[in-house]
């Protein structure tokens, strides 16, 4: 797995929710996507275009946001849409090795 440049992801979620599963999940998910999209070396915009979500939506995702300050939950044809532009089984975006806390969240 390639290593996600500290400037890809910044982990902008509100101290609000810190330390929740929403969270955390959010920001596994997030870490994935940038990993993903950088292995392509494609852009943001090229992701969001080809996944047929807007730029700034996928911009918010890769930050683990849905808006400013909220964790981001998106829809599963989000994300049945992201693992087919990256040519990845859904469970791959969202299995997290090592699970999160010594917990399992294959969800």
């Amino acid at each position: 797995m390639v290593s996600v440049h500290a400037a890809s992801y910044s982990g902008n979620v509100k101290k609000d929710f810190a330390d929740t599963d929403e969270v955390l999940i959010a920001e596994k998910l997030a870490q994935r996507l940038c990993e993903l999209r950088h292995e392509m070396g494609l852009s943001q915009e090229e992701i969001a275009h080809r996944s047929g979500i807007s730029t700034y939506t996928y911009q918010k995702f890769e930050k683990g946001e849905s808006s400013p300050g909220r964790p981001m939950n998106p829809r599963l044809f989000t994300l049945v849409s992201l693992a087919n532009t990256f040519e990845v089984p859904v469970q791959s975006l969202i299995t997290f090795d090592p699970p999160l806390e010594g917990r399992s969240l294959d969800l």
